[in-house]
């Protein structure tokens, strides 16, 4: 029985997390400035998922959220900055940070934000970065500027699972221990 309270509440609590990283995508169509930390945001929230219910329930919420947004929200630009980064990063993170090798799981983490940084740029230059007036030749500069602003947003986003995991997890699980 308590096995099954534990199952209810993991798909329970997985389903609110994607329901409010949805809507808080859908904040991020309506938002004049600042689409992309918006979008950073809902991403939070598989992360939010992972630790409390692991990586399954990490990918239901990212998957849930990244069908349901491109069915519904109007901006797909969002959507897809949501189904290829910030979405999929705390999967990636996790599954990285599993390693526990430093410098191999920042090689990793790098090699992922580039990868998705020539995706972004080859591939849907015209949706992101249209309004960055690079040329070719000023591609590295990009890329070495880019890793550095990722290295500090996986900092960050380490130290916010941090604080998620003191303030938010721990109570819900000694709340559930207790029933």
């Amino acid at each position: 029985m308590r096995r099954q309270r534990q199952a209810a509440f993991s798909v329970a609590y997985t389903a609110l997390l994607a329901a409010l990283s949805l809507v808080i995508l859908y904040g991020s169509c309506l938002v004049p400035t600042g689409r992309a930390g918006v979008v950073g945001l809902a991403g939070l929230l598989p992360a939010a998922a992972v630790i409390s219910g692991g990586p399954s329930s990490g990918v239901l919420c990212y998957a849930g959220t990244g069908i349901l947004a491109f069915l519904l929200l109007p901006d797909k630009g969002n959507v897809l900055l949501y189904l290829l980064f910030f979405g999929l990063y705390p999967l990636v993170k996790y599954s990285i940070e599993r390693i526990r090798r430093l410098t191999l799981e920042l090689v990793l983490k790098l090699a992922f934000f580039n990868g998705m940084l020539s995706v972004f740029w080859f591939v849907l230059r015209t949706i992101f970065l249209s309004a960055i007036p690079l040329s070719t030749q000023s591609l590295p500069l990009l890329y070495l500027g880019g890793s550095a602003v990722f290295l500090m947003y996986d900092f960050g986003f380490s130290k916010l699972i941090a604080f998620y995991i003191a303030r938010v997890d721990k109570p819900l699980r000694n709340g559930r221990s207790a029933n």
